[in-house]
């Protein structure tokens, strides 16, 4: 039916833009018939991304006055946010990717083709940081994997977008101020701009908030479910204070408390 088909693209294209993750199948994107629907699997992973980079990035990069004129569509002319922004999310979905693709090869990714295989690897990267969508058995990803996509639910998406997470510019600072500290430097800087010690004390305010409240809730979980792999539990707190709402399963199994 066209009506049905117009309405589910419609309803995944707006989910996936917010990054909320819900799906009209039973299974999510896991689901028989479009699991290999490669060209869905895209066109929902670049709405994770654009609505995951930020308004205030959109509007820097896609402004009115830099689509009429060309020539001053350069990458100087950005500001830092859209700068580390843009290069942070970059660097972390070529690494989530990248560490898929290379650790599930003979397990999720097996019998996959090499395309398919690249493809199920670059849209489990994109949706772990905080959309929520999957195309494989995430209760079936090693440890490795897991414990690398805990990372990418963790830093999430960017500032002023539709994800959740600690947010990319943030982890950006952080590694931007160690960087800046191991070189002896007094100041942190970046593309020469001087980064405020404010900036850089929010960032880390921010971090060690969200790690506290983490922390706390995964050993609450691990006091009301000692059944369940401590692996696990960390996996499924970490998606929830970032609203990811990826699971390996143990949803339905956790008590009231948990």
């Amino acid at each position: 039916d066209s009506w049905e088909k117009l309405f589910y693209s419609i309803f995944h294209s707006v989910s996936a833009f917010n990054n909320a993750g819900f799906s009209l199948f039973s299974n999510g994107l896991y689901e028989q018939g479009v699991q290999s629907a490669f060209g869905l699997h895209f066109v929902i992973a670049m709405m994770i991304i654009f609505g995951g980079l930020g308004f205030p990035v959109l509007k820097d990069v896609f402004q009115a006055r830099l689509v009429g004129d060309k020539k001053n569509w350069r990458w100087r002319t950005f500001s830092v946010n859209t700068k580390l922004v843009l290069l942070t999310t970059g660097i972390l979905i070529v690494l989530g990717t990248l560490v898929f693709w290379f650790t599930e090869q003979n397990n999720t990714l097996k019998g996959q083709s090499f395309g398919a295989s690249w493809m199920h690897a670059f849209f489990q990267s994109v949706t772990t940081r905080t959309a929520g969508f999957n195309t494989v058995d995430f209760s079936a990803l090693g440890p490795g994997v897991l414990i690398f996509f805990t990372l990418l639910m963790y830093i999430g998406a960017s500032p002023g977008s539709t994800g959740g997470g600690m947010k990319t510019s943030t982890f950006a600072l952080l590694i931007l101020s160690a960087y800046s500290t191991i070189r002896g430097k007094k100041h942190v800087e970046v593309w020469k701009k001087t980064i405020s010690f404010e900036q850089i004390n929010k960032a880390f305010s921010i971090f060690l908030f969200s790690a506290g409240a983490v922390f706390i809730g995964v050993f609450a979980l691990t006091l009301t479910e000692p059944s369940i792999p401590t692996m696990q539990l960390v996996f499924e707190e970490i998606s929830a204070f970032a609203t990811v709402g990826l699971s390996t399963g143990i949803t339905a199994d956790l008590s009231p408390a948990g």
